[in-house]
């Protein structure tokens, strides 16, 4: 919690004057997503949208397919996606690209866990909690076959 902490704060200094909107990646990063939300001191928005590219797989399948899209407008607001972790780089790329013809006035991205190794296609991301090893971890809103989200804590599975 202390990083997000840290994160929050950069955020606030960053948009002070402004009204940043946070989207949430469902389903992983809702617990991310919701505690950054409460650390950050200062007017904002939330939105959400949800992608799919693994199922119930352990890796991605490189075609990410839109499930739920947003309920509110983008044109003209300060647009942070939030993300549990960004590995391949794939659905980053196509979420930016999609985002982006939306007409925001900015568009940057916060991941709990980057897995730098395993990048198909660079992608920014502006606020960083962790960069992690090639493993497969769930918890803390990452699954395995849908299980385990609700774990407190963030593990891996040989």
């Amino acid at each position: 919690m202390a990083r997000i902490g840290e994160i929050a704060q950069q955020i606030a200094q960053e948009y002070e004057g402004k009204e940043p909107h946070l989207i949430c990646v469902l389903n992983g990063a809702f617990m991310f997503h919701a505690d950054l939300v409460r650390a950050i001191k200062m007017p904002l928005t939330v939105d959400f949208l949800q992608t799919s590219s693994y199922g119930d797989a352990k890796q991605s399948s490189g075609e990410v397919k839109l499930v739920k899209d947003l309920n509110f407008p983008l044109s003209g607001r300060h647009v942070i996606l939030v993300e549990d972790i960004v590995d391949t780089g794939i659905t980053m790329h196509y979420l930016l690209h999609y985002l982006s013809g939306r007409g925001p006035a900015s568009l940057k991205v916060a991941a709990l866990l980057s897995k730098p190794s395993r990048r198909r296609i660079e992608v920014p991301v502006d606020y960083l909690g962790f960069t992690i090893p090639d493993a497969f971890v769930y918890g803390y809103g990452l699954d395995r076959s849908q299980l385990d989200r609700n774990l407190p804590f963030i593990t891996s599975q040989e």
